[in-house]
């Protein structure tokens, strides 16, 4: 966890001490509060003690304990601002994956150059249904979220209109592996395989692949995308990061730059393709 969203829930939890601390009734213990809604005791600790992030709900019982309701929209704006930096996948996920591609439709829609680089799996902007479908099913037997799956696939294959709309160019870089990692059944790679082919020339996108055998300025690492230099998304497997501080945009696209140049591209990418979709079971 960063040490500024840290830094954020501490100064959100001494926030409500204060209020508990500072009720119209005189002080309301940790152990009263904890009793009135039938939380854990030790609840009331780890949410002052920046140790647990609180709900919307939380929030709001706690202010509505201490008599102070006037305070939630404050305590509100403080959770929504360190959240829009951390999202967590099971807040996120909680009413499934359609919202969360709208998210990035919206975030891919209102930017003009775009960069990614992806070491697990091929971007979204450029997967197949089918790939799509693999990897939102297989995402939410993880999380276990709800199953909206073909909601979810057709928002993001939405999001490939921006494609052919213009006023956009994406420069993407995969690792070779990315091509070869069967997360969806051969058959439905193979087709995935010939649609990053024919993206290859495209005037909208810059592909480039980085080979198992390249050498690398910098690890692999997880994957990212920068949107116009000024905002930074990459996902662990707990929550998704929206960046947008200098300091490590900075750092993203001067990762980005070290990757992109072990990348090959034009004959070069579509050969790593096309060498990775013979490899394939025949059907």
């Amino acid at each position: 966890m960063s040490t500024d969203y840290q830094a954020a829930r501490e100064a959100s939890g001494v926030r409500l001490r204060e209020i508990r601390l500072s009720t119209p009734r005189g002080r309301l213990t940790g152990t009263q509060l904890a009793r009135e809604y039938g939380w854990n005791k030790s609840k009331v600790s780890r949410l002052e003690n920046g140790k647990q992030t609180p709900t919307p709900d939380d929030l709001r019982m706690w202010v509505d304990a201490c008599g102070q309701p006037e305070t939630y929209d404050e305590l509100l704006a403080r959770l929504r601002g360190f959240e829009s930096h951390i999202r967590s996948w099971r807040r996120q996920l909680a009413a499934g994956h359609r919202p969360v591609q709208d998210a990035h439709n919206d975030a891919q829609a209102n930017s003009s150059v775009l960069r990614a680089w992806e070491s697990s799996w091929i971007v979204g902007i450029l997967q197949t249904p089918d790939y799509a479908r693999a990897v939102l099913t297989r995402s939410a037997e993880l999380h276990k979220s709800p199953q909206d799956t073909e909601e979810a696939v057709r928002s993001r294959m939405k999001r490939q209109e921006l494609l052919y709309s213009g006023g956009r160019r994406y420069h993407i870089i995969l690792w070779e592996p990315v091509l070869r990692a069967l997360i969806c059944p051969p058959s439905a790679l193979a087709a995935q395989l010939d649609r990053l082919m024919g993206v290859i020339g495209m005037d909208t996108v810059e592909l480039g692949i980085v080979p198992l055998h390249a050498s690398l300025k910098v690890p692999p690492g997880v994957g990212f995308w920068i949107y116009d230099d000024r905002q930074v998304v990459t996902e662990t497997w707990h929550a998704e990061l929206w960046l947008d501080d200098a300091i490590s945009v900075e750092t993203y696209l001067r990762t980005w730059k070290l990757l992109q140049k072990s990348a090959v591209y034009g004959a070069d990418a579509h050969n790593l393709i096309h060498s990775a979709r013979r490899m394939l079971p025949p059907p």
